[in-house]
């Protein structure tokens, strides 16, 4: 068996932090506000890591990609999910096209679609 990696290390420490004293942690306040607060942070890291990718920096993405990624572990956390169910994912969809991959998904519901 190998060790865990940082990412692993992460998301144990992340999903630990649930249902933690708000007060002392940043991520049990996360869980704390809930998978729509969660989701908008998600949004609003993705918004900082594609104007670092505009900038003339290549090295300022590396920070926004470490806030994404750790706010991405919070949401796999708060909806029972693992690193390793998206590991799983990845694994399923390799040798596969994107644009085959992405058509045998289908649309969106209705209720996800942006307007």
């Amino acid at each position: 068996m190998t060790a865990p990696d940082t990412f692993d290390r992460l998301f144990a420490t992340i999903a630990a932090r649930k249902g933690a004293d708000t007060d002392g942690s940043y991520t049990a306040s996360l869980f704390a506000r809930g998978r729509a607060r969660i989701a908008q942070k998600i949004g609003e890291e993705a918004t900082e890591i594609v104007i670092a990718a505009m900038g003339p920096n290549p090295r300022a993405i590396v920070p926004e990609a470490a806030d994404l990624l750790y706010h991405l572990f919070v949401l796999l956390a708060d909806a029972g999910l693992t690193p390793d169910d998206v590991r799983a994912e990845l694994a399923q969809r390799e040798g596969t096209s994107g644009h085959e991959e992405k058509a045998a998904r289908g649309p969106l519901p209705l209720s996800f679609r942006a307007e």
